[in-house]
């Protein structure tokens, strides 16, 4: 069992770095609000007051980002820790206390006259431009100072909360699986084991286990859904998805263009899934145990240093920044590999700016799909390590290009592992691509689908176990059709997947998509312009925290608001597509 290490941000909770930072937060946020509260009521010595705003709110920032990292990767691994969760509440108490002078700031900055001149005459706060001009932006979505503290301070008991007990119900649910009690992690995993037998049988314990949870998570996902419902109503957003689109940089029209292409190409996914379903032996399209199942000669076990040779080796055809990049995650232990009581499900990656590190959570199961996820986690610490030469204000990327680089980096590898295999190792390595291209495009429409859904019916009712599960397999139909065999889906898939849970990040399925397609797009200009490209694809990632998605796509040639687009990355899944049904005739 592989853990990673957290010293590098403390060493403990009781260590005096984490208590003296601690007590350094809660006097930067009383200064920090008494400036707001004195200083910002006139625009006199404007210059002076915004860069003490950047400067004291960048050392907060932090501060926080580096205590409040290490309070929720310790749970991430320890749901029951108390310690953790205790100055996590602490903390989140702390952060919701600088609502006020984040408010003042809001609503103070927009009535600079000369604001632009004032940009251009500082280098802080030409640093700062992108920032600043969306503060402004921002500042018509910004309610009273008290009804912003009051939201604040209530998130903590409630959305963040209810996010707090899916994440607990769903690390600590004991599966029996064969006469003994696993993981959900652990049973999930088996969806991709080589025997159909195992699959079905996991599948069925699996559904037989949500049961004892899916009651108290559907009071999690009203309670979420039902917040950001009102506090978009409160802010005068016309939905939570055009909140969504807000706060990913990008417009509304560029999503409706990207959804579009989607639904227009979902006859090819079909296709792929209903041959799947026929070599797998099945007469009415696939089931859901059999989704993940394994096929070709190649589904060979991968020991975790096999797995991250594979990677280095890979990685090493796009730059040596990037196989090094991958070494050093190992080297310096930040990635937690294997499934454990009290560990959460998936895989996730947490850039820490103030350490300039990143933390990569796995699941690993030795399948070629675990290694994809690697893959994956550690191409999002490829885009940490190039965003964190940039100031911290600068640092925070939006939903759509933070699947770029890690979808990007699976593209490599999976390319790469194509390049040189035979037919029945063709079969493997490009089915395992469909997979992944069929969850990210399909499985990703569906939950679109139902997220809308849940949105739209919590206005008027609370929405119950049977009431989300049903409106789960509508939304698989729709997004399927008849390549899956509707007796064998997966009602529960509302309940396991963390990304439904958070107040403050909605909608977070269809970025998957975008950064799918805009890596597929960027790999295609990588390989008919070569290294040179590489630079290209750096700065874009570097500036993804101060452009909006349109600006940064631009830098690298790409125009993500035409269908054209969105239709020739499609084209490349829909050529591995036709290759596999081809192999498989």
């Amino acid at each position: 069992m592989r853990k990673w290490s957290l010293d590098a941000l403390y060493t403990s909770f009781e260590s005096l770095e984490f208590q003296e930072a601690i007590v350094e937060i809660e006097k930067l946020v009383k200064k920090g609000n008494e400036f707001a509260l004195k200083e910002l009521n006139d625009t006199t010595n404007a210059l002076e007051k915004i860069k003490r705003y950047l400067l004291e709110s960048e050392k907060l920032r932090t501060l926080f980002t580096r205590t409040i990292v290490f309070c929720s990767l310790t749970i991430s691994t320890d749901a029951l820790n108390e310690e953790a969760r205790k100055y996590m509440n602490k903390l989140q108490k702390l952060a919701a206390s600088t609502t006020i002078s984040s408010t003042k700031f809001s609503k103070w900055l927009p009535q600079i006259k000369n604001l632009d001149k004032l940009i251009e005459s500082d280098k802080l706060l030409f640093e700062a431009k992108y920032y600043l001009n969306r503060i402004v932006d921002g500042a018509k979505y910004v309610l009273a100072d008290d009804v912003e503290m009051v939201i604040a301070k209530m998130k903590a008991t409630s959305s963040t909360a209810w996010g707090q007990l899916q994440g607990e119900l769903t690390s600590t649910l004991k599966v029996d699986y064969n006469g003994k009690q696993i993981t959900l992690s652990e049973v999930r995993n088996l969806s991709s084991h080589k025997d159909q037998k195992v699959r079905k049988e996991s599948y069925e314990a699996e559904l037989a286990a949500y049961p004892k949870i899916s009651q108290s998570i559907a009071y999690a996902m009203n309670g979420v859904k039902g917040e950001v419902n009102e506090i978009c109503e409160l802010r005068g957003f016309a939905s939570p998805l055009d909140q969504a689109v807000y706060v990913s940089k990008m417009e509304r029209s560029t999503l409706d263009t990207l959804i579009s292409s989607m639904k227009d190409y979902l006859p090819h996914f079909h296709a792929y899934l209903k041959r799947k379903g026929e070599l797998l032996g099945h007469e009415n399209g696939l089931p859901y145990y059999d989704i993940f199942a394994p096929m070709g000669e190649s589904s060979r076990e991968f020991s975790i240093d096999e797995a991250m040779e594979f990677i280095y080796e890979n990685f090493r055809t796009f730059s040596p920044e990037l196989e090094n990049l991958a070494r050093r995650a190992v080297k310096e232990e930040w990635i937690d590999f294997t499934p454990r009581q009290g560990k959460r499900g998936g895989a996730f990656c947490s850039n820490i700016h103030p350490i300039k590190q990143s933390r990569v959570l796995t699941n690993f199961s030795g399948s070629f799909s675990s290694v994809i996820t690697l893959a994956h986690e550690l191409g999002h610490a490829y885009h940490g390590d190039q965003i964190f030469s940039e100031r911290i204000f600068n640092s925070r990327y939006t939903m759509p290009v933070a699947e770029t680089a890690s979808t990007f980096c699976e593209t490599i590898v999976k390319k790469a592992a194509l390049k040189d295999a035979d037919k029945d190792e063709k079969i493997f390595i490009l089915e395992q691509s469909l997979k992944g291209s069929t969850q990210v495009i399909v499985d990703i429409l569906s939950r679109f689908i139902f997220e809308s859904n849940v949105f739209d019916k919590r206005k008027t009712t609370p929405l119950n176990t049977r009431m989300l599960n049903e409106m789960m397999t509508n939304a698989q139909k729709e997004a399927y059709g008849d390549s899956l065999d509707e007796n064998f889906l997966m009602p529960y898939a509302w309940l396991n997947k963390p990304h439904y849970y958070s107040g403050g990040l909605s909608f977070y399925n269809w970025p998957y998509a975008f950064g799918l397609l805009f890596a597929k797009g960027i790999y295609a200009e990588f390989i008919k312009q070569g290294k040179p490209f590489v630079e290209k694809v750096n700065l874009l990632l570097r500036k993804t925290g101060q452009s909006s998605v349109e600006e940064v796509a631009s830098l690298v040639g790409i125009d993500v608001s035409s269908k054209e687009f969105w239709n020739s990355s499609l084209e490349v899944i829909v050529k591995e597509i036709e290759m596999f049904l081809e192999l498989t005739e």
